[in-house]
């Protein structure tokens, strides 16, 4: 079981408002690059959506539940079809009929995720991301990089994170943008 976070980021290290629904003034950068930049499976998850999970926080499932049903392509497909494990205090049982195969979280979410036995992606979701590289669960990073440097934003590694040594396994270009994969060394 690996556990996957993939993010848009910037140049410096912005992961914050990519598509602009959270109304920052800055927000939207990543699709300012057109929708072909953000659209498919840019971040080459391949199996791991049809053998694995998404693991999101609650802001993250709630826009991608209004954005992901309505779609019809072969890569919607697998992002409706791919169970999804939510990480909220504040939603409901019934809230999850939202999105097909969606659930809440049973328990704390790093006793969880220790316990899953299938690849866990974690997409957006920074308070989720946060809570499991500070208990030191996550294998790799995907990382799809904008030419776009904003300046402010809430960053993926801030300045006062833990220290972390990655190994750099791949860089493509993927249209505008260039997808990186980092994972830690192993152990």
């Amino acid at each position: 079981m690996s556990v996957i976070v993939i993010e848009f980021i910037t140049l410096d290290g912005i992961v914050s408002d990519p598509d602009g629904s959270a109304g920052t003034p800055r927000g939207g950068w990543a699709f300012r690059h057109g929708p072909q930049a953000v659209a498919g499976d840019k971040f080459r998850l391949g199996r791991t959506l049809e053998e694995g999970a998404l693991l999101l926080g609650r802001a993250t499932w709630q826009l991608f539940s209004r954005l992901w049903p309505g779609r019809d392509d072969p890569f919607a497909a697998r992002m409706n079809a791919v169970p999804k494990v939510v990480a909220s205090r504040t939603l409901a049982h019934a809230d999850m009929s939202a999105w097909a195969s969606s659930q809440l979280l049973d328990g704390g979410l790093v006793d969880a995720v220790k316990r899953e036995r299938r690849d866990v992606v974690v997409t957006g979701s920074l308070s989720v991301v946060d809570q499991l590289r500070a208990a030191d669960l996550v294998d790799e990073y995907r990382l799809l990089t904008f030419p776009t440097v904003l300046g402010t934003g809430r960053r993926l590694f801030p300045a006062d994170g833990p220290h972390a040594e990655l190994e750099c396994l791949s860089a493509e270009q993927a249209g505008a943008a260039v997808l990186t994969r980092y994972r830690r060394p192993a152990r």
